[in-house]
């Protein structure tokens, strides 16, 4: 596909033609090809990697402890590698990103029942891990950017508040110099929701490693994939001591993560063992994935940068900007329509081919709003707990989220282009469309496509250089 600079041009005004009409009203969608996910089974994955998982799965040995020294395990390996790639002196393999979050928490000291701040637009996994750790969540306002608002903080800002999580929430770094700055001025420590930003870099600097613990998912959807599991990265030897302990780590075996010298901590008693460890399979899977890890970070940036770019001139729309230039890892763009119906102009969008979500949209169970997190707030009514984070209410209610996989082809890329300058050149005449369905990918007849039907190939694809298939409506 042309991607000359004409063809960035913005779209002429739309004539009702069968092709030019929007498709929820009868026109033709932008696209017909299901927009590829990672829960039909399209996802990151190389010969190479399967047969590292292979391997592990042949030596009969799963267990992260055994026989073996720390360094000849996959678990092992996979820490080392970790450290080798963010510069941190220790990482720990565990079973889940939101596991990695309480365990930074838990293993920093903080007193129970003590609150902690996190943004107000995160997954729920980032409140929860809060309440795992057996603390409280304090949520916070975000600004017009999605970005945690720190006048809202320093507005909220009480002495029972013990840290702060930061979330680089959908890719996209917080600005973490400003936040760093309060939370030494306020002396508290800062831990990192870098669960759906692996890789992504901020001024040259890896997220993750700012504060004093930075947690990562290797879930389905993330920069590396093996269905579940997570890793904790820190430069606090006492921090990660008493995180390996509680994930895990019995009868001695702390010892074998300090293979230099003894553990900073005196004894492995002292502390609950919550069995969250990774499994060696899993590390294997992981460890060979990580070989290719920079091919796929270049490519969610160079979709993202190609889309953003062709889009940037909409009046109709207002791009999320990052915190600096390139601070983000481009699997989502997101934009609001502050003058018109986010809702229906994602109805609209998955309608031309294009999945799409309304995060605010009232008629989604979605988890990455605060309204939806029930389990911290001693009501079931939703204007009540919106009214809380007014902000964040009406900035959510406007963002309309699209994944980008690292998979898109320039026609892809050219496609979604072309679907939100049709969808917004309609927004004048249009804004209150009809009432959206359910934000999935469908054929033109508007029904879900799923497994074989949907088009994805069972086997792997093919070597690094082509393109890789992956989700696209990601959990985070």
């Amino acid at each position: 596909m042309n991607r000359k600079k004409e063809a960035l041009a913005p779209a002429q005004p739309l004539q009702e033609t069968e092709d030019a009409r929007l498709a929820v009203h009868g026109g033709s969608p932008v696209r017909r090809a299901p927009w590829p996910t990672y829960d039909k089974g399209a996802v990151f994955i190389h010969p190479e990697d399967e047969e590292a998982a292979l391997r592990a799965i042949r030596s009969h040995l799963y267990f992260r402890y055994d026989y073996r020294a720390q360094q000849e395990t996959e678990c092992g390996r996979f820490e080392e590698k970790l450290c080798r790639y963010f510069g941190t002196k220790h990482a720990l393999a565990v079973s889940s990103g939101t596991t990695a979050l309480a365990l930074a928490i838990m293993a920093a000291g903080i007193p129970p029942g003590s609150l902690i701040v996190c943004p107000g637009f995160t997954f729920v996994a980032t409140p929860s891990a809060i309440v795992l750790a057996g603390c409280k969540p304090l949520l916070v306002e975000v600004d017009e950017n999605l970005h945690l608002d720190l006048a809202d903080l320093r507005r909220r800002w009480t002495l029972e508040i013990k840290g702060i999580l930061v979330v680089h929430m959908r890719g996209f770094a917080a600005d973490m110099e400003a936040l760093t700055r309060f939370a030494a001025e306020m002396g508290v420590p800062v831990f990192e929701d870098a669960v759906p930003a692996l890789g992504a870099e901020l001024k040259g600097r890896k997220l993750g490693t700012f504060g004093l613990a930075g947690a990562f998912s290797s879930q389905s959807d993330k920069s590396l994939n093996c269905g579940e599991g997570g890793f904790l990265i820190t430069n606090d030897s006492v921090l990660f001591a008493r995180a390996v302990v509680l994930s895990g780590a019995y009868e001695g075996r702390l010892r074998r993560h300090f293979p230099d010298g003894e553990p900073p901590i005196g004894t492995d008693l002292d502390l609950p063992l919550l069995s969250f460890r990774m499994d060696e399979i899993r590390a294997a899977l992981l460890c060979a994935e990580m070989e290719r890890l920079p091919i796929r970070l270049e490519r969610f940036h160079r979709n993202y940068s190609y889309v953003a770019a062709a889009l940037s001139d909409l009046p109709q729309i207002e791009i999320r900007q990052p915190v600096a230039p390139g601070a983000y890892l481009g699997e989502a763009f997101i934009f609001r329509v502050p003058g018109g119906n986010a809702k229906w102009f994602a109805h609209a969008l998955c309608r031309e081919g294009i999945d799409a979500r309304n995060l605010g949209s009232d008629e989604d169970t979605n988890v990455r709003v605060f309204w939806s997190w029930l389990f911290l707030f001693g009501t079931k009514d939703v204007t009540k707990i919106k009214a809380l984070l007014p902000d964040t209410t009406r900035y959510l209610e406007q963002a309309v989220d699209i994944p980008l996989s690292s998979s898109l082809s320039a026609e892809d890329c050219d496609q979604l282009i072309a679907g939100v300058r049709k969808v917004a050149g309609a927004i004048g005449s249009d804004r209150n469309g009809p009432e959206p369905a359910q934000a999935v990918v469908g054929d033109d007849r508007g029904h879900a496509l799923e497994g074989r039907e949907a088009g994805f190939p069972q086997e792997s694809p093919p070597a690094a250089g082509a393109a890789d298939v992956a989700r696209t409506r990601p959990q985070r």
